[in-house]
């Protein structure tokens, strides 16, 4: 139980630290916080469980937008650090079901909805969603493409490896 727990531990910090890894890779954005921050977190969500991808996907925007400066306010991207843990979470549940679901559910969300979202504050309205939307839609269908691949992957060699005894 407790090694369960280290390892489990361990692999948050390991896909935290890739979020990190990931903030830096830009995706050109308006806002400049536009990343490949995410993936990770929709690999962990699909391998650890919705909570932990949840957090690693929150903190990873939180890493874009910190690299970025926080243009957007801090209180502005807590928002879109908490919508980005409900889409891990949401990810993290779908993809275990349904995984093509899952990509197509979380892109628009991430894609679409995210930003529209921001269209009732006055100081982004349509304006903001309409330059967003390429940009996010692109980058959260790359994201979650990404992650789907990574997790086909990694589950894989996973049930290899315990179907041979080892």
């Amino acid at each position: 139980m407790e090694q369960e727990k280290t390892r489990q531990l361990a692999l948050t910090g390991m896909f935290i630290a890739l979020s990190a890894v990931g903030a830096l890779i830009k995706v050109p954005s308006p806002t400049g916080t536009v990343a490949f921050d995410s993936a990770p977190g929709f690999v962990a969500a699909l391998l650890l469980g919705p909570g932990l991808g949840a957090l690693a996907a929150a903190l990873g925007h939180l890493f874009t937008s910190l690299f970025a400066g926080f243009p957007m306010t801090f209180p502005i991207h807590i928002i879109v650090a908490l919508e980005m843990a409900a889409f891990a979470a949401i990810y993290g549940y779908l993809g275990k079901k349904n995984l093509p679901l899952a990509v197509v559910t979380v892109s628009i969300l991430n894609g679409v909805v995210a930003p529209a979202t921001f269209i009732v504050f006055p100081q982004f309205g349509m304006a903001f969603f309409v330059s967003m939307l390429v940009p996010l839609l692109v980058a959260s269908a790359a994201n979650v493409i990404v992650s789907a691949l990574i997790y086909k992957a990694i589950s894989s060699t996973a049930k290899a490896r315990f179907s041979n005894g080892r």
